[in-house]
């Protein structure tokens, strides 16, 4: 056997279904020769950078989405709230009230009221004394400048200057920043009273509104907003102002920094305030978007956590997943992913509603997962969580977009939507890996909606083979196989695929595996295979071509395309095993021919798995004796070519060769062959492997010679009969298959002379008959087996033996 382990031993054909069959069904399935083949599963080469589309992506590198990026906190828009409409809105009439408690304003001591900021240059006074400025998009670029007047000013003043208050948000309802640019002479202590929001407004608000997530159950329920911003987060937000993103951080201030923003994110969270909650939300995001400056990649993998808490949109949530993904592209970070919630934070972006508001950030999330999901560790959190459920809920809402005339539109998000695809394909490529996600892709339906997939995006080559690398992983094991040969139109669609991209080899050489693992356990599968309209022509002008361009000198050990050769004549050998299609198979000239070619132009020394592969097939094509086989018409030519396969080297290849002079030896022409050629002796040989398989090999051959009359006597002479009593004492206990036929074989050589050694071959078979003097495996399903082949095999003609043994050594009795 080569390492390829082409060949399964006939008992492991017969056990994956033991328990549902009958022993006629096992002693039926037991006598056949036709055997399923088996081969290594193509390997899927691994990205040493990290991309977001592969090297040998079809996009083109101008029309995809960048892998490489440079990102900064100026690339983030700090008060990230809704878009502004771009309108000047009329102030509301409103006449402010001033409140004449002086604990309005924080408790001071002060006597006089606050006076608003002197006015400076062009500034237009609304209505009520506020002030108010044209609209417009804001950005980190106009946040205010860290002059020596504003370095000096406390964190608190400066978030209170730029933060709008409740009354300035009745005022303009659709403003969504309002800012008061301090000037030298400002008193920075009157200005902070001034923008403080009165308590009475706060408890009066509390008990208007019904009560935040949060509330209820922790120690700082009955905890003012004001209070909770002072003492939670202004502390922590000071601390984030002392560093400067320039500076050069150490690793224990990198650490500090992580864990004071998970301090505020918990904080946050126990005060019902992540999301759009906290009314400060745009600060906070200001100092947070600066400290990714820093350029740390476990800071920006925290903050990137607390920043999605706080429900960021458009571009920073875009940003956010690209810096996310950057992190993602270093395999050392790994490890930084399991030592957070970031996961969950990534894959609750992939659970939106509508993913075409976001989609490009949709794109970067799910390649950064696709990254993270080629790591063990990670792949295991992921199954954890329902990653293969998650994606596949996306595929299908990228499969059911929006409805849109526009044809513009339409094609963008087609475009998008392919490269979203690719990178969902690609994760669940990587998770197929993990024998644990066997089960999550059993049952979510993931076989039909990947065809679904395919069906879709057929002309994606991208897509196409990502889900050809995951049918060829999952299709290797019983289960995953029997699942996919049962999804709809699943087998019409590889045909299809491969007639389309008859050239792309990583694609065929997947779709012949997986249609070769589902031909070799599914019977449904080989007939929808053959039944379709023009299937096996498929696989004909593949086999033709493919052998063209290895006929070719510089391309005659091409190993790729040698590769799909041998998976697609391994599928012609397992869909042979069905009758009707092994017949039909056997009569294709064209067929045979382009298997024959292969023997006569190939050696086994420099192809040995495509040789094998060869005469397995034409093994099980033998096996039907039609007047319309091709093989059978063949035979000279065919044993001529297999007496070269049992002087190779190959011990596999001289194997399938026995097996098919095993077959053809019924014919008269072919037994005169093998004795001309003297192919008697070197089968006679093989009886001493004390293998199984070659021993069964061996008397295949050996019982039709001996069944002739013509070649008896030069049998014996050659000692067949001693070494096929050895050969029943040492195996029959191990395979009463191959033991039936050893005495087969044996009563066959005794049927014109007298019996050689007779009484040691009556001991054993008096011995082998007694089921009760015979140990029996343990398990239940060996036994079965066992049991079934020994009553209904075995024992019928070796009981006739051992009668006729009997007679010939009891005087006066002939036989």
């Amino acid at each position: 056997m080569s390492g390829m382990d082409l060949q399964q031993d006939r008992s492991e054909h017969v056990q994956p279904r033991l328990r549902r069959q009958t022993s006629a069904e096992i002693v039926s399935e037991a006598r056949r020769s036709l055997r399923a083949l088996a081969t290594q599963r193509p390997l899927t080469p691994q990205e040493k950078h990290r991309p977001l589309f592969g090297e040998s992506s079809s996009r083109a590198h101008d029309g995809r989405p960048p892998s490489a990026f440079s990102l900064h906190g100026r690339h983030f828009e700090a008060p990230d709230s809704r878009p502004g409409s771009g309108t000047r809105l009329s102030p509301l009439e409103h006449k402010p009230r001033l409140s004449v408690s002086l604990d309005e304003y924080g408790g001071d001591n002060e006597a006089s009221l606050p006076k608003p900021p002197a006015e400076r240059g062009s500034t237009r006074i609304g209505s009520g004394g506020s002030r108010a400025r044209p609209l417009r998009a804001a950005s980190i670029h106009r946040l205010p400048v860290m002059t020596p007047h504003t370095r000096n000013m406390s964190l608190e003043a400066r978030i209170e200057v730029e933060q709008p208050d409740d009354r300035e948000k009745l005022h303009y309802a659709d403003v969504t920043e309002h800012k008061t640019k301090p000037s030298p002479e400002t008193d920075l202590h009157t200005l902070l009273k001034h923008s403080r929001i009165p308590q009475t407004d706060v408890s009066t608000e509390r008990e208007a509104k019904p009560a935040r997530l949060g509330y209820g159950d922790t120690c700082d329920d009955n905890m003012d907003d004001s209070v909770f911003w002072s003492t939670k987060v202004l502390p922590v937000l000071q601390e984030f102002e002392s560093f400067a993103p320039g500076d050069g951080v150490s690793d224990e201030i990198v650490g500090q920094l992580c864990i004071s923003c998970n301090r505020l994110h918990d904080a946050l969270a126990e005060r019902g305030m992540l999301g759009r909650q906290c009314k400060k939300r745009s600060a906070i995001l200001r100092t947070l978007f600066r400290l990714i400056d820093v350029g740390s990649d476990q800071l920006n993998l925290t903050l990137a956590k607390l920043i999605l808490a706080l429900n960021v949109s458009g571009n920073n949530l875009l940003n956010i997943c690209k810096l996310v993904f950057k992190i993602s592209r270093n395999a050392s970070n790994d490890g930084m992913f399991l030592a957070d919630s970031i996961l969950d934070s990534l894959l609750c972006q992939l659970q939106c509603e509508d993913v075409w508001s976001k989609a490009e950030a949709v794109l970067y999330c799910v390649g950064s997962l696709k990254l993270l999901s080629g790591n063990s560790a990670v792949s295991s959190r992921l199954l954890a969580k329902d990653f293969i459920g998650t994606l596949l809920q996306l595929s299908n809402s990228l499969m059911h977009g929006p409805v849109t005339a526009d044809v513009t539109t339409q094609r963008s998000e087609g475009i998008i939507a392919g490269h979203i695809l690719v990178q969902v394909t690609a994760a669940l490529r990587n998770i197929a890996d993990q024998s644990e996600s066997r089960p999550s892709f059993l049952s979510n339906e993931a076989f039909f909606t990947l065809c679904v997939i395919l069906e879709h995006h057929r002309s994606d080559l991208d897509i196409c083979i990502n889900v050809a690398r995951i049918f060829s992983k999952l299709s290797t094991y019983t289960e995953c196989c029997h699942a996919l040969a049962e999804t709809p139109r699943c087998c019409k669609l590889f045909l299809e695929l491969l007639g389309k991209h008859s050239r792309k080899q990583d694609l065929v050489v997947r779709l012949l595996f997986t249609l070769g693992n589902l031909t070799s356990k599914s019977v449904e599968a080989r007939e929808r295979v053959y039944e379709e309209e023009g299937g096996i022509d498929v696989l004909l002008d593949l086999f033709q071509a493919y052998q063209e361009t290895l006929s070719s000198p510089e391309q005659c050990h091409a190993p790729e395309k040698e590769d799909i050769l041998v998976k697609l004549i391994r599928l012609l050998a397992n869909l042979a095993i069905h009758p009707t299609v092994g017949s039909a198979l056997a009569a294709n000239s064209l067929c045979v021919q382009l298997l024959l070619e292969v023997l006569g132009r190939r050696c086994v020394e420099k192809s040995e798995e495509l040789v094998i592969n060869a005469v397995a097939t034409i093994n099980n094509l033998s096996y039907y004796q039609c007047e319309s086989s091709v093989v059978r018409s063949q035979h000279t030519h065919i044993s001529q070519l297999l007496l070269k396969l049992l002087l190779s080297s190959s011990m596999d290849a001289v194997l399938e060769a026995t097996r098919v002079f095993g077959n053809l030896s019924q014919i008269r022409a072919v037994r005169r062959f093998i004795m001309q050629h003297r192919v008697e002796q070197f089968v006679v040989t093989l009886l001493d492997s004390k293998t199984p398989d070659v021993c069964f090999s061996a008397c295949g051959v050996l019982i039709n010679l001996s069944a002739d009359p013509d070649h008896r006597a030069a049998l014996r002479a050659e000692g067949t009969t001693q070494k096929l009593m050895d050969c029943l004492r040492d195996l029959g206990p191990r395979d009463w298959h191959l033991a039936a036929v050893v005495c087969q074989t044996l009563w066959n050589c005794s049927l014109d002379g007298e019996m050689q050694h007779s009484q040691k071959l009556l001991e054993i078979l008096q011995l082998y008959t007694d089921k009760g003097a015979l140990q029996w495996p343990s398990d239940d399903g060996v036994r079965q087996v066992q049991e079934a082949c020994w009553e209904l095999l075995f024992l019928p003609v070796a009981e006739s033996l051992r009668q006729r043994l009997h007679v010939e050594d009891t005087p006066g009795i002939s036989p």
